[in-house]
């Protein structure tokens, strides 16, 4: 009788045998298993190695309430009532059903900040094998399956803004216990107001060193270390690699960057606005080009300026055809497509004028204050670097859903061969179409895009938004909606 890795078409014993053997020789005592869920959260349980082999085999039980989550960790949807799982794909969850998470021997990793202790990436499956619809990593391999049916791989490239504090008072009290709890007491790292100061990067240079070591000890392509503007406010960026791989290297950055400072008495916070009076709000850079599946050169940049393209603000200028249809496509679908790129109330409030974060869906030439920057220029000796930037983004997305909803807005630019409108230079002043301002405004435009609920499918964009739905409708509920958020984004995320 074939085991369930056999059922999944996902078993190799050759790699299952090499894992153990270097569970053996690196005197590896316990594995976590992890999934991310639909808010970027690694979760997952922690098995002894000698469990490892039955596991790579017959997988690691996982009550299927964990894909039904809101950022309390609170089900959204009613899994004990008939009818509310009624949506195609989800009815097998119902009664909190079991899933199976199957390990992937390929991403294993040892965890720099945990003696004895590995890691590997699982994805939840039903028990006869079939993949999870609503699970964000399969949503972005969908996505991306459906852009090499058109001839093209995706490069990311990533710039994550984040908040490092020091902890002053863990608070953690039992009495303080609450659903979800309080933050700790906190001091800052750096003062802040001084963007690349030297001075404050060697001020913060023990919390620094610390995410330096956790990146590059589990093989993460970390390219710089930045100081922001804001106090205790960083950069992290990555070189560009496929789209998937960078999302899976995005989801386990935040995760591991946040256990290692912890275990040093800090705490970093992916949340787009911490608690603060005086604060900048962080945002995720996503650089994006096509490559073409046939030859590997980069699709999006163009050799000379196009014959017709006379005027320095048509995108043409730099981008191929292939490219400006792309840039076309998320123009056009990014108020739906906002819910995957900013998915928190929190996230919305960065939206503000002249604080080098978008307001409108426009684009520019290099140019900060736009939504969508591109980069590059005609006939470019390294044409790897033409590229799109999307500004729109909140470091607490979560990366498959963030890199798919690009996928398919882009896709649908190539398709209907749209074109964009003229470069914007002052992207505050135009009178460009707004980006929601708030959660409910995007969970709408995520219901109104056809593009964005046929390329998720039905289950995922139903459970995201009946997700994001009940986020919404909790903090609108809350006394002190101030301290909700402080609870909620900032002492979990």
């Amino acid at each position: 009788m074939s085991c369930f890795a056999e059922r999944c078409d996902a078993f190799d014993a050759a790699a299952n045998e090499r894992l153990l053997r270097e569970l053996h020789d690196r005197r590896i005592e316990r594995v976590r298993i992890a999934w991310c869920d639909v808010h970027g959260l690694m979760r997952g349980k922690t098995l002894m190695t000698s469990a490892l082999r039955a596991a790579l085999e017959e997988g690691v039980g996982m009550v299927g309430t964990l894909m039904l989550k809101d950022t309390s960790d609170r089900t959204a949807l009613k899994v004990f009532e008939p009818g509310a799982l009624a949506v195609p794909g989800l009815a097998r969850l119902a009664g909190a059903a079991n899933l199976l998470l199957l390990p992937d021997p390929a991403s294993f990793r040892v965890l720099p900040w945990a003696e004895g202790c590995g890691w590997l990436r699982a994805e939840p499956r039903f028990d006869d094998g079939t993949p999870v619809a609503i699970d964000p990593r399969q949503a972005l391999q969908s996505a991306l399956h459906g852009l090499a049916a058109a001839g093209f791989g995706l490069r990311c490239g990533l710039e994550i803004e984040f908040h490092i504090y020091r902890i002053t008072d863990q608070g953690l009290d039992p009495a303080g216990a609450e659903w979800p709890g309080e933050p700790p007491s906190l001091a800052l790292i750096h003062p802040g107001w001084q963007l690349l100061g030297e001075a404050w990067a060697d001020l913060a240079d023990e919390p620094l060193a610390i995410v330096q070591r956790t990146a590059l000890g589990l093989g993460l392509p970390l390219r710089s270390l930045e100081i922001e503007l804001g106090p205790s406010q960083v950069e992290a960026v990555f070189d560009a690699t496929d789209a998937l791989t960078a999302a899976d290297q995005a989801a386990l950055f935040r995760s591991a960057v946040r256990q290692a400072l912890r275990r040093a008495g800090y705490h970093a916070s992916f949340v787009c606005r911490p608690p603060f009076a005086n604060v900048m709000a962080s945002g995720w850079h996503l650089h994006q080009s096509l490559v073409s599946l046939d030859d590997g050169r980069n699709a999006f940049a163009r050799e000379t300026p196009a014959g017709d393209a006379a005027d320095a603000d048509d995108a043409r200028q730099v981008l191929s055809d292939t490219g400006a249809a792309w840039l076309a496509g998320l123009l056009a679908h990014a108020r739906g497509a906002s819910l995957c790129s900013t998915p928190t109330i929190n996230g919305h409030s960065r939206f503000k004028p002249n604080a080098m974060a978008p307001v409108s869906v426009l684009w520019g030439r290099d140019n900060r204050g736009a939504m969508l920057r591109v980069l590059g220029r005609a006939g470019l000796s390294e044409p790897r670097a033409t590229r799109i930037e999307n500004r729109s983004g909140e470091p607490m997305a979560n990366p498959y859903l963030y890199i798919a909803s690009q996928i398919h807005a882009g896709l649908d630019g190539l398709r209907r061969g749209l074109q964009p409108p003229p470069a914007s230079t002052s992207p505050y002043a135009d009178g460009g179409e707004r980006l929601p301002t708030s959660l409910g405004e995007a969970i709408a435009a995520f219901d109104a895009d056809p593009v964005m609920q046929q390329g998720f499918g039905a289950p995922l964009a139903h459970v995201y938004s009946a997700i994001k739905r009940t986020e919404q409708a909790r903090h609108d509920e809350a006394e002190d909606p101030a301290a909700w958020q402080r609870r909620e984004y900032f002492s979990r995320y």
